[in-house]
């Protein structure tokens, strides 16, 4: 799962980033609700964390603007005033869930991800390619009749894979939408694990699902051994 995280307190950025990766979310920080906008125009993130009070274009104005292009990521908006009033406007702005500061970050994380189960239940639980299934309400992962036990990190690396079945997702791609942005590039992890996911994934069977493509990435292809 992709969060962005927009804060202009580098602090609180950092203390929510430092935590939701340690959680095993790829987190990108924007400082500004410009830095926001951009984005989240050209990124497909799970979930937005907002600061409502930044600097220049306001977090109310980031998550209207949002809203009047049609997206439906889940907000869960942060701010210092926690008034009714200003919940209220937060919430009839387009934000999904309202946290005041503040806050502990146990309570953030309980919000965050009941925001995530919502958005999930909304959309298909169920994601499947050949026998693979994966159950994202359950976050289950079967192959067959075969229970697949999987890290955090595979689980995301496999759920990101069967969003794009039969294409080839390049590794930066991949990198960014499951480590996040700021993440070393030229290290092997994204083969590391792509190895653990395929012996997991691929054992036992003939008909192997995951493969590398030189120079390029990896795709989701059912192919004979």
């Amino acid at each position: 799962m992709r969060i962005l995280v927009v804060e202009d307190e580098e602090k609180v950025a950092a203390f929510i980033q430092r935590g939701l990766e340690q959680s095993e979310f790829a987190v990108d920080v924007a400082p500004t609700g410009e830095d926001a906008l951009e984005r989240v125009k050209g990124t497909a993130y799970d979930l937005v964390v907002l600061d409502l009070m930044l600097p220049g274009i306001s977090g109310l104005e980031v998550v209207r603007e949002m809203r009047r292009r049609k997206a439906e990521t889940p907000v869960l908006a942060l701010t210092a005033r926690g008034a009714l009033e200003d919940r209220v406007e937060g919430l009839n702005a387009g934000c999904d869930d309202y946290l005041a500061k503040p806050f502990a970050f146990e309570e953030l994380l309980a919000r965050l991800r009941a925001l995530l189960r919502r958005a999930t239940s909304a959309r298909a639980p169920q994601m499947s390619y050949s026998d693979l299934s994966l159950d994202t309400s359950a976050r289950t992962v079967t192959r067959g009749s075969r229970r697949v036990e999987l890290t955090n990190k595979e689980y995301a690396l496999l759920e990101y894979l069967l969003r794009f079945p039969e294409k080839v997702v390049p590794r930066n791609e991949l990198l960014e939408n499951v480590w996040g942005y700021d993440f070393d590039t030229p290290s092997n992890v994204l083969e590391v694990y792509m190895n653990f996911l395929r012996k997991k994934v691929d054992a036992k069977t003939d008909r192997k699902l995951l493969h590398t493509v030189r120079g390029v990435g990896y795709v989701l292809r059912e192919e004979e051994a």
